[in-house]
């Protein structure tokens, strides 16, 4: 099912306002035209008188995130988790269906099977997918009869790491609200023992045939893969199955790195976190592109056949040049976010195309595209929406769109011919806590003296992890000089207030 008809209306529907009233179930006729749409709505709207007025706990910016075993990922949150989750769907379906899946992480299959608990405590019944990426849940639950989708992964992080992600029957992560909501039953719900000896779960094999079949109907047509020679990188993660599988059925010729999971070695000098491996790999091999994609494959970058690295910002300038020659790019205007390179922005600029900064994250990169009717969006690190295809970033759709226009258009370099990327450094520094940043002096007078130095000629971002404890300082500039001293001097500065 295409999204396209459904999702602009959505997108008409933010940019020209509605009333902000509970939809009814009476609405037969219009539910049945717009039911993935409405769903979304219901989920927004529905849930905004029930949101508590306080920073969210247990969800990040990606979901929730910790260390197995221990809160938030003990097993009575899990579990209590699972039974909230059902609770909520409950609301709208007696006996809703959730879809599990997740990465290769050793952890999965226990906070899977706590999951599947919880929610068949509150009358949900669960399928599970096994071993599959984020977007590959997302596009089911969005084409089946799911109720909701969890994804159990930690995306890029290590190993020892695992997190729990949510999407409603859209396809989209839930809103802020309703993630509040579902922390405060969550909450109530924690001193609850779950039950000794859970089973197992075991996989639906069918479900990866449903998604790669998803993937094959979104090649850009006239495109013909038979002939590539593409190098995929998928970080002993989700992807290790699926990406080689997709490009063999597509007739390309594949070569797979990263595609030995052990449990433990996802992400491990592999992946879009580790590009150097794949850069000699396309080079030794001869390919016509790279693809690295991260643990749960909802990003993909690049690697061209000399071995130049092209990040979310080209892909973004890839794409926003083929969908303006095909009178496709929505209002000549692509959502990108606050670390997107100042040179993203100046080369669309030239052409025509205007670039809009959402806040970190393809969560509001996509409320941005659904508020103002845009069809591409996505961030430097390259998670990549096409929303004309589905409002998940996922890896495995980027790389088939990149390997389509490779096909059509020629070499990857020549797609982003133009395209001078700024100077520009991204510093993690370790923090202790998360004050409001312009509530520490020393580091409210060095972004001062930083933006009075650059002017106009430079960008300086300054946020936290949603994900970790980190603050983050990102320096872009005309000069590398200037890049260097003032990102060194932010995160000295944040050190002295606030490093751990």
């Amino acid at each position: 099912m295409r999204p396209p008809s459904d999702w602009h209306w959505l997108s008409r529907a933010f940019a020209t306002g509605f009333p902000v009233t509970p939809l009814k179930n009476s609405d037969l006729i219009l539910k049945a035209q717009f039911r993935p749409v409405l769903d979304f709505l219901q989920v927004i709207f529905l849930e905004i008188g029930l949101a508590i007025c306080m920073p969210k706990e247990l969800f990040g910016t990606d979901g929730i995130r910790g260390v197995p075993g221990t809160a938030p990922l003990d097993d009575a949150t899990l579990y209590a988790t699972g039974r909230s989750l059902g609770a909520y769907l409950q609301r709208e379906n007696p006996q809703p269906h959730v879809l599990i899946g997740m990465d290769t992480r050793e952890s999965g299959p226990h906070i899977a099977a706590l999951l599947a608990a919880g929610l068949a405590q509150s009358s949900a019944s669960v399928a599970f997918a096994g071993v599959i990426t984020t977007p590959g849940v997302a596009c089911l639950v969005r084409q089946g009869d799911f109720q909701a989708g969890v994804v159990v992964s930690a995306s890029h992080n290590p190993f020892y790491d695992n997190g729990v992600k949510l999407f409603s029957h859209a396809g989209m992560k839930f809103p802020d609200s309703v993630e509040e909501a579902l922390e405060a039953d969550i909450s109530n719900h924690r001193s609850g023992v779950p039950p000794k000896n859970i089973p197992t779960l075991v996989a639906d094999e069918s479900l990866d045939a449903e998604y790669l079949a998803f993937l094959r109907g979104r090649v850009i047509p006239g495109a013909k893969l038979a002939g590539l020679r593409i190098v995929l990188d998928c970080a002993n993660g989700a992807a290790y199955k699926l990406g080689p599988e997709l490009f063999r059925s597509l007739g390309a010729s594949v070569v797979a790195i990263g595609a030995s999971p052990d449990g433990r070695n996802i992400n491990t000098g592999c992946g879009s976190l580790y590009l150097e491996g794949l850069q000699k790999r396309v080079v030794a091999e001869r390919a016509t592109l790279g693809v690295a994609f991260d643990g749960d494959a909802d990003r993909a970058l690049f690697v061209t056949e000399t071995g130049r690295i092209v990040n979310g910002d080209g892909v973004l300038l890839a794409a926003a040049r083929f969908l303006k020659s095909q009178n496709k790019l929505a209002g000549s205007r692509v959502v990108a976010t606050s670390m997107s390179n100042l040179g993203l922005e100046r080369v669309l600029a030239r052409e025509g195309v205007s670039l809009a900064r959402a806040n970190v994250g393809d969560r509001y990169v996509l409320e941005e595209m659904l508020r103002s009717g845009n069809v591409l969006g996505g961030e430097q690190s390259g998670h990549i929406i096409f929303l004309d295809d589905s409002p998940a970033g996922d890896g495995l759709l980027t790389a088939t769109k990149i390997a389509s226009l490779v096909s059509l258009h020629g070499r990857l370099e020549s797609l982003i011919d133009g395209f001078k990327d700024y100077p520009q450094v991204i510093l993690n520094v370790k923090v202790r806590s998360k004050p409001p940043l312009d509530s520490l002096p020393e580091v409210s007078r060095a972004l001062a003296e930083a933006r009075s130095i650059l002017g106009e000629n430079g960008r300086i971002v300054l946020r936290y992890s949603g994900t970790e404890q980190l603050a983050r300082v990102m320096v872009e500039a005309e000069r590398d000089a200037d890049v260097q001293r003032l990102s060194q001097s932010l995160a000295a500065a944040l050190r002295s207030s606030i490093g751990a």
